[in-house]
């Protein structure tokens, strides 16, 4: 055996290399609640299907041209399986100096762009990114010798963005991420983080009391309540590690491996016993009574079961991945309780933002409709919601796939506006519960009958009597008539319309397998 002693050096080096940090750093990361980044990706992956690429990349020791120490690189990385789908899968080992790298080149491996991005270009499979890294280190700078440019022509951020192009990209962020790495965690189409043990900012907080004078933590600065709740900036939050590669492998089910492949098939399953009967019963006749828009996901979907979206940002809008029938497809719902049901700022960017992706790796779009308006006042001025909810409106009429929308129960003005897409075959369904137009009777007697009103013997009562002559033109059986809707349903065979729908579209979709860019400039 001629080279078994290379063999085994080589043994030996992968050995040092699987330890990771120190032991007190090791128990430092337990300590707070995270997992080493070997023992994330093992518990991402399917059992044993971790190829790993590049173990002996790092620092090594030498004495008399034998080696006596070895620093690992900061980033694992490699290629492996979720639910026997290939993934490139990479993440930063913090307890190796925080996750920072320990030498130029070994930004070559993963973190920003790098060998792990281009290993998911290469081979057309999702990216998964396990995200806990410190940043920059001054450190580095002594080592270098000089400082550099960080707009230079070799951007590492050009990689992350050709792979945004062409394959799904999800992020967990895991630790307290500063810097390039919470950049990085910007530049994906879906993120989660976990409560109480990550956090993220542009800068931690001692540039943050260096720099401004504020003294801050990692959880007032960026915990999951600010980026998750407030900032809208990470998509989801996990109780723990193990919930967020739960919901890493959730959200990849519902994605492609890539933009010129279907979203792929999962068992048929039925709704949820006795929910279609429900339906019937769900929206009360007092239009200022709300309901849940979620019991009517529950209801149709298959097992009842649906993965949302920003559930804990922008909520007068749900968000959500559900099958019908094992086929995906993109629900998009005004929620009735919150603002009840009208498109605000948040609302209208997590849309934009959910219609973009949806749109873009070929997933049916549903629209579930009880919007009343833009939301009204004046912070919503303040805020920019005209703006934001046009924006919503500009991105729908782009998409390209194919889209339904179930009105079940209000309807109205530019915000109705963003609830289908009247470039395509706009296939619009209604409840009998539904009502719409330009803006809502109740509100807009006040503005148009004013002087009328006001010279009234009796104000509410001539007000009273103006609605109930407008709320008679109101029915969608009038519309209906004129074909300005498509059809009339009863609500207990929305499935069967959705399974119809879902059916279609998905002999459709095989003739739009191409990247799709968007024209113009948002307003």
């Amino acid at each position: 055996m001629v080279w078994e002693p290379e063999v085994e050096e080589l043994r030996y080096r992968a050995e040092l290399a699987a330890r990771g940090g120190t032991p007190d750093r090791i128990e430092r990361q337990h300590r707070l609640g995270r997992l080493t980044v070997r023992e994330r990706i093992d518990g991402l992956l399917d059992d044993g299907s971790f190829h790993e690429v590049g173990a002996l990349a790092g620092l090594g020791e030498y004495e008399d041209g034998e080696l006596v120490g070895f620093t690992p690189a900061s980033y694992v990385m490699g290629l492996g399986k979720i639910d026997g789908r290939t993934v490139a899968v990479g993440g930063e080992d913090f307890t190796i100096q925080g996750g920072s790298a320990l030498f130029p080149m070994q930004r070559l491996k993963g973190g920003l762009g790098g060998f792990c991005e281009q290993l998911a270009l290469e081979y057309r499979v999702p990216l998964i990114l396990l995200i806990d890294g410190a940043g920059a280190n001054v450190a580095a700078t002594k080592r270098m010798g000089t400082t550099y440019l960080p707009n230079g022509g070799g951007s590492s951020f050009m990689t992350s963005i050709e792979a945004m192009r062409n394959v799904p990209v999800l992020a967990g962020v895991l630790g307290a991420i500063a810097g390039g790495p919470s950049g990085r965690a910007m530049m994906v189409h879906w993120s989660v983080m976990t409560k109480g043990r990550s956090a993220m900012f542009a800068a931690g907080p001692p540039v943050v009391k260096r720099g401004i004078g504020h003294d801050v933590t990692n959880e007032s600065l960026g915990g999951s309540h600010i980026h998750v709740h407030t900032s809208g900036c990470i998509d989801n939050e996990a109780e723990d590690e193990p919930d967020a590669f739960n919901q890493i492998r959730q959200v990849l089910s519902y994605l492609p491996d890539n933009v010129n492949e279907l979203p792929p098939a999962a068992p048929v399953r039925d709704a949820p016993d006795g929910a279609a009967e429900s339906l019937i019963d769900l929206v009360p006749r007092n239009t200022r009574r709300p309901y849940s828009m979620h019991q009517l996901i529950g209801s149709v979907v298959d097992g009842g079961e649906f993965f949302e979206v920003k559930p804990h940002w922008g909520t007068a809008v749900i968000t959500a991945f559900a099958r019908i029938d094992g086929l995906p497809i993109a629900i998009v719902a005004n929620n009735p309780l919150k603002n009840g049901g009208a498109l605000d700022r948040d609302g209208s960017d997590k849309q934009t933002h959910f219609l973009e992706l949806c749109n873009y790796f070929h997933i049916p779009i549903v629209y579930l409709v009880d919007v009343p308006g833009f939301m009204i006042g004046e912070q919503a001025e303040r805020e920019g919601t005209l703006r934001a909810g046009m924006r919503a409106m500009w991105v729908g009429l782009q998409a390209t796939v194919p889209q339904l929308t179930i009105v079940i129960r209000k309807c109205y003005g530019m915000a109705g506006m963003a609830t289908g897409n009247a470039a395509r075959l706009n296939y619009r369904l209604g409840w009998p519960s539904g009502e719409w137009g330009s803006i809502p009777i109740e509100g807009g007697v006040d503005a148009a009958y004013r002087r009328e009103i006001a010279e009234a013997d009796d104000p509410a009562a001539r007000r009273e009597e103006i609605e109930s002559d407008l709320r008679s033109l109101r029915s969608v059986f009038r519309t209906a008539e004129t074909f300005g809707i498509e059809e009339i349903i009863d609500p207990r065979q929305t499935r069967s319309y959705l399974q119809q729908f879902v059916e279609r579209a998905y002999k459709v979709l095989p003739h739009e397998l191409e990247p799709k860019p968007i024209y113009g400039v948002r307003p």
